[in-house]
Formats: structure tokens, sequence, C-alpha cells
């Protein structure tokens, strides 16, 4: 299982933003956004088992990569701040 973590700052909070490929009969990829060690925000991107072929072109791997920059960049442009705690809380 292939997964990607980042931290970053949002808002004056900071973020563990985390990615991973949930296959075999899920076939979904999800991105997990947590603040203090508790979830504030999931998103399941699911995918097709064709994906999941090894002799693909990295289709699986673009996807995770993909899926990961497009919530960092959701997250820089303030568009999940309403799922976000208000800064010290």
């Amino acid at each position: 299982m292939k997964g990607l973590s980042s931290e970053i700052v949002r808002a004056g909070l900071s973020l563990l933003v985390q990615t991973q490929e949930m296959g075999g009969r899920s076939c979904y990829i999800e991105t997990l956004i947590y603040h203090n060690g508790r979830l504030v925000f999931s998103r399941k991107t699911p995918f097709t088992r064709s994906l999941e072929d090894p002799t693909g072109e990295g289709g699986l791997s673009a996807l995770l990569d993909e899926s990961h920059n497009e919530i960092l960049k959701d997250l820089a442009a303030g568009r999940l701040d309403h799922h976000l705690p208000k800064a010290g809380e």
C-alpha cells in the first residue's frame, strides 16, 4: 500500500494530510486531514481495478499523487476552511 503524507499550516493550524490507496475489494483513494490527532476532513476517490495493474503506466500512483496534491491546493486556496476548527480550538 502506497501513501503520501504532508504537514502544512493553514489559518494558524498545523495540519497533517495523509493519502493512501485502499485497494483490494474497496478500490478507492482516501485522503484524511488531521489537526492535533483529530480527523477534520476526509475524501474518498474511487478507482477501477485496472489502475492496480502493475504493468500499467503508473495509473494508480499518478492518481494517488493527484488526489493528495488536489487536497493541498484546496487547503492553500481556503476551499476547505469551513471544515477546519477555529485557531485555538
